[in-house]
């Protein structure tokens, strides 16, 4: 038999581009703390209606309602919002260092505070982490010294990471935090290997990793759940869906076609769709996986919706395929702002308190970068000795290696 009429191919294209007005009202959003908060022992084919909804707690007025809500104290609601809007100040005076040409490369997490933060402070501090390049808000809720996060993106002599990796490809082993690599999709399997060791040794800890959208399409993303269903590690898979990768939309992902958090659901994993701009949301779910992870459950799929207010990197230009005010018509906010409401809605915070807060972060960072610069930017100042190019690779330093070094008169 013939067709009846010729084939056509559908290649997915954004709701928005440059110059039309941001429109998301066919974005539906179920109320807070409308989504139950299952037992940690449910079967993977019990959740499927997690997967499609939206797990919530903050409501429009800045009330935490639901099952979900994690009843955090006022200390650790205190923590949260510092450590986000020290992020963001970092964020915001790091990408200003790189327009003044003082570091070669940055990114930004504006709007996806939430994200790492609530994350890091969910689970324990010697958990691992496998991050990709938004999660310095993790770094920063885990106490690591913003001198040291300065002086990595400006390759200085005290450079962690001895100016061996691009800005931000922050590493650190002692706060737990794997090394940040430009090849995001090699974090999952490798989040998932490191838990399956941790099972392995009859250790304690669990391990956490986290990916973009854009990534769910490489092979990576299906290894690392395969072997993590195989093997029930000890794991948390987070996708922070923040709408774009790179350039591209997340529909050319497969994001219209259904959510990212059901791509569990063939591998008979729990899946957990989440406002990933409601801190107290994203605290709730990241440590119900965790609860769950170290019960011997195994692991947890999580899609973190939230978008990307500013562009991929210092190296894009999102006025090029996109509306330039389209992030302050997502519908579900700023989650700096939302705690915020929520804080003070609770009695707990204030204004005034805040402003102050504000101050105090802003100086703190632009302290930190004079102590920086003073050792070292891109544009001059002491770099690291000559001799750690040859470092850290080899127990013994190989002959060939050796002769080099003499060359070098190292």
């Amino acid at each position: 038999m013939r067709n009846r009429g010729p084939l056509s191919l559908r290649i997915p294209q954004p709701k928005h581009r440059p110059g039309d007005k941001p429109d998301f009202s066919n974005i539906l959003i179920p109320p807070a703390g409308a989504m139950e908060r299952p037992s940690i022992e449910s079967k993977a084919r019990d959740l499927t209606p997690f997967a499609y909804g939206l797990i919530r707690v903050l409501d429009e007025d800045g009330r935490a309602v639901g099952p979900w809500n994690p009843r955090l104290d006022p200390e650790a609601l205190k923590k949260g919002l510092r450590c986000m809007m020290l992020t963001r100040a970092y964020d915001d005076r790091m990408y200003r260092v790189q327009r003044q040409g003082k570091i070669s490369f940055y990114v930004k997490s504006t709007g996806e505070e939430a994200v790492s933060v609530a994350a890091a402070q969910a689970l324990h501090a010697e958990d691992m982490c496998f991050p990709s390049y938004r999660q310095q808000g993790f770094l920063i809720a885990r106490a690591y010294p913003l001198i040291d996060m300065m002086c990595q993106c400006f390759s200085n002599a005290r450079d962690p990471i001895k100016g061996r990796q691009l800005p931000v490809m922050y590493s650190s082993n002692a706060h737990h935090f794997f090394t940040v690599s430009g090849n995001l999709g090699t974090q999952f399997p490798q989040a998932v290997g490191w838990a399956m060791a941790s099972a392995y040794k009859n250790d304690d800890r669990i391990a956490v990793s986290f990916i973009g959208e854009g990534t769910t399409a490489e092979g990576d993303f299906h290894h690392a759940l395969n072997f993590a269903a195989v093997y029930r590690a000890p794991v948390i898979l987070n996708v922070v869906n923040n709408q774009w990768a790179i350039s591209s939309f997340q529909g050319i992902a497969g994001g219209e076609e259904t959510t990212f958090a059901s791509r569990a659901i063939g591998y008979g994993l729990p899946g957990l769709r989440v406002d990933g701009n409601d801190f107290l949301a994203v605290y709730a779910a990241e440590q119900w996986a965790a609860e769950r992870a170290r019960a011997n459950l195994g692991p947890t799929l999580i899609e973190l919706y939230t978008y990307r207010a500013e562009g991929h990197s210092t190296s894009d230009d999102p006025s090029r395929y996109r509306p330039s005010d389209e992030w302050r018509a997502w519908p579900l906010g700023d989650p700096i702002e939302r705690l915020k409401q929520h804080m003070v809605q609770a009695g707990i915070w204030s204004e005034g308190q805040h402003q102050a807060l504000i101050e105090e972060v802003t100086a703190l960072v632009r302290e930190t970068q004079r102590e920086a610069e003073a050792i070292g930017t891109l544009a001059g100042g002491s770099r690291p000795p000559m001799k750690t190019m040859f470092e850290d690779v080899y127990a013994e330093v190989p002959w060939h290696l050796a002769g080099q070094m003499k060359e070098a008169g190292v």
